[in-house]
């Protein structure tokens, strides 16, 4: 478990470790990853919570009442609000993301999966999804967790990221070394 102890090296990881444990515990592992992965998506879609989450201006206080009343308004559990709570009030949330990254990557330990970060220019619909997901068991012989990031600046296309291992099919990089090619013959 070489990752494991990378994860819990650094300081989301070890808030992630010690949210895992307490959600191993207590037998909510799913429910927090649920709620973390909620919280990832409405983070992606909203401008003002990174300002509010990356923002040196905000007080500690107004950044956990924030999170406070976000939290309950999105129903996420105790467990997750006292973690969100404890993370702004010792001014962490700029390793929110980072946080929710490594729970992931410790469920994903804890199931025996690989985790798999599929970015495409557009959204994955579900039937594409399941194909990708797939593809990757037959590829790599165990299960895969996949997470899907959207990127437009791909153009079409999509970067998968295992592990190490990274497979660049989008079309931004295909032009990319279209033109370099062509800067070459010139």
């Amino acid at each position: 478990m070489a990752s494991g102890q990378t994860v819990t090296s650094t300081l989301s990881g070890r808030y992630a470790t010690a949210l895992f444990e307490l959600a191993l515990e207590r037998n909510a592992i799913d429910s927090i990853a649920a709620d973390l992965a909620h919280l990832a998506v409405m983070i992606g879609e909203s401008e003002e919570l990174r300002h509010l989450i990356y923002s040196p201006l905000f007080s500690r206080d107004s950044q956990r009442k924030a999170l406070s009343a976000l939290s309950e308004k999105a129903g996420f559990s105790e467990i997750v609000c006292n973690i969100l709570g404890v993370i702004a009030q010792n001014r962490r949330l700029f390793a929110l993301e980072d946080f929710i990254k490594a729970y992931r990557t410790l469920v994903s330990e804890h199931r025996g999966e690989i985790e798999a970060i599929v970015t495409s220019a557009v959204t994955l619909s579900a039937g594409q999804r399941d194909a990708l997901e797939d593809a990757l068991r037959e590829i790599i012989g165990s299960t895969v967790a996949v997470t899907t990031e959207v990127d437009p600046d791909l153009l079409g296309g999509m970067v998968v990221q295992v592990g190490s291992r990274m497979i660049d099919s989008s079309l931004r990089t295909k032009l990319q070394r279209l033109q370099l090619a062509m800067k070459g013959t010139a």
